[in-house]
């Protein structure tokens, strides 16, 4: 193909301006932005860009419109417009999506319902309005005839119904659906991934935290590691949820491995000393029972046969230890996943930085960077483990839960 000099100039002259027309816009959707919340940790990423790969990385993106639900003290809403002039605040999500206007505006949507006050019902779970925001988003899509890649942060819902709703409405619509939380893709220690293919047959995540807050993030932990495992994922098939002294009575009765609590427990980084000043003796089950508050645990099977189990043992540790049991290996597979938080001196959490590129990454080209089935499914787990305890600790079966995907070929954890 010849390009005459008039063609090649008028090229180069238009060139900056259809870079600048291809830039996307994105619109933030979040319950609360104050210090240390999940909105303050993405808005702030996408605002004034965030250490990755050895420089500070801009998105190629721009936050351009934001509704925020909930204002209480400490909200950093004004703050961020005044300092950002170029990111509007809406009252309303649809004026956030449209931009003040009829249509849907923007290239991507950030949707964040994660903390601020919101009631909680008598499972003890907090209604964040996901969903409802979820709901809001789709009106303006379905009135503008189009969509765009939607992220939602940590899981779609706390009720499973609408979970699954969310899930099959970004089907029917056909937009790029992506969800979870930081601890598929932050750093590990050791840094290990999963064999492609192993022949996995049993797995483990030990944390802490409580119920329909952080179960969410020991059971992704779980998964994005099981999910690789020969044949990908089956699907769960019932899950029975442990709680106070029927923990104590499961774990002497070896209703899960101890080896692999032990093993996980090897790879923490804040395990209480069995004895106060002293770090030379590994906790005892007698240790633990005077120690742990509250434990709880959730041990679950899969379609293929694979068992699972998470332990909450606040008070014994406070970070995220993965091991599982591989056919053909001698020793325990384990890791941590390295989650370290905020220290009162930095409003960093530096987790939420692989999050953020990992929506980036979508908005830019399209396509989810890890499939949203593993949150649909890990949103389920955490709802029956929720339900098991309400029911007096008794096993659920969960046939809604027979949700079969592969993972990604490449891994798409921290490795900087």
């Amino acid at each position: 193909m010849r390009v005459t000099r008039r063609e090649l100039l008028a090229g180069a002259a238009l060139a900056p301006f259809a870079r600048a027309r291809t830039r996307p816009k994105i619109a933030g959707v979040i319950t609360v932005l104050h210090k240390y919340s999940h909105g303050q940790h993405f808005v702030d990423r996408f605002l004034e860009g965030y250490g990755w790969n050895g420089t500070h990385h801009h998105p190629e993106m721009d936050l351009v419109s934001l509704y925020v639900d909930q204002h209480p003290e400490g909200d950093l809403t004004p703050d961020r417009a005044a300092r950002f002039p170029s990111m509007k605040v809406y009252p309303t999500i649809a004026e956030a999506l449209t931009l003040g206007g009829s249509k849907l505006a923007v290239d991507g949507v950030l949707l964040i319902g994660e903390h601020g006050q919101y009631p909680r019902n008598d499972k003890g779970q907090t209604k964040y309005p996901r969903y409802e925001f979820f709901k809001e988003i789709v009106k303006v899509y379905q009135s503008s005839g189009r969509s765009v890649p939607l992220f939602n942060d940590k899981h779609l819902s706390w009720n499973w119904d609408w979970a699954r709703e969310m899930y099959d409405t970004s089907r029917r619509l056909g937009f790029p659906f992506m969800a979870g939380s930081s601890l598929p893709v932050t750093w590990r220690t050791p840094s290990l991934e999963m064999p492609p293919g192993a022949k996995v047959r049993e797995a483990m995540c030990v944390c802490y935290g409580g119920v329909d807050g952080y179960d969410i993030h020991g059971l992704e932990t779980t998964q994005c590691m099981v999910e690789r495992r020969q044949g990908g994922e089956t699907g769960v098939e019932w899950l029975h949820a442990y709680r106070g002294e029927n923990f104590w009575k499961a774990y002497k009765e070896g209703v899960w491995p101890t080896d692999l609590v032990e093993a996980a427990l090897c790879r923490s980084h804040t395990l209480t000393p069995a004895r106060e000043g002293f770090n030379d003796i590994f906790p005892t089950l007698d240790d633990m029972c005077r120690i742990v508050r509250d434990p709880v645990a959730y041990r679950y099977r899969h379609a293929d046969g694979v068992m699972g189990t998470l332990i909450l043992m606040s008070g014994l540790i406070t970070d995220f230890n993965f091991a599982a049991r591989i056919e053909g290996q001698k020793e325990p597979f384990s890791t941590q996943m390295y989650l370290p938080m905020p220290d009162g001196r930095t409003t960093l959490a530096n987790f939420f930085s692989p999050l953020v590129n990992g929506a980036e990454k979508m908005f830019l080209t399209g396509k989810p960077t890890y499939p949203v089935e593993r949150t649909l499914l890990t949103t389920g787990l955490t709802a029956a483990g929720v339900e098991s305890l309400y029911r007096g600790q008794e096993r659920v079966e969960t046939p809604h839960l027979a949700i079969r995907y592969q993972p990604t070929k490449e891994s798409t954890f921290w490795r900087t």
